[in-house]
């Protein structure tokens, strides 16, 4: 049974909370992303920013985003599973919650992010497997 630690990002980019949305919004643009994990300064995560935050409670709201902080918008009940999770108990988190993404916590350290990405390339990649499977048993009989 596949875990979570097996197609987590492990790269996860992140933003300090007193930071400001202008700031947020250049390196979702530069690193072509569509969230980040926002920290503390010792790397404890504490929300996250998605795209979606910027346009509904900035550009929606005729917001300035170099004046708003990080911190005052972003969602900070964020959810996580740890990196032994089953991938399907963290797709029905995802599923039960309504969200696209999960960030990946090990004793209260940020380790990675599983996003619906991730979780449609390890379907794919197991559909493909299991046909190719099924087509060396047909040709076997």
């Amino acid at each position: 049974m596949a875990h979570v630690r097996d197609i987590m990002q492990k790269n996860v980019i992140t933003i300090e909370h007193n930071k400001t949305v202008y700031d947020a919004a250049t390196i979702l643009k530069e690193k072509e992303i569509s969230f980040l994990v926002i920290i503390i300064q010792d790397g404890k995560p504490v929300g996250v920013v998605s795209e979606r935050d910027i346009v509904q409670k900035i550009a929606a709201e005729d917001l300035k985003a170099s004046s708003v902080l990080i911190e005052d918008i972003m969602s900070k009940k964020f959810r996580w599973v740890s990196p032994d999770t089953v991938i399907e108990d963290a797709v029905q988190k995802m599923l039960n919650n309504n969200i696209r993404r999960l960030i990946i916590l090990e004793d209260e350290k940020l380790v990675g992010v599983i996003t619906q990405t991730n979780l449609a390339e390890f379907l794919r990649s197991k559909l493909l497997i299991n046909g190719m499977l099924d087509n060396i048993d047909s040709e076997k009989d």
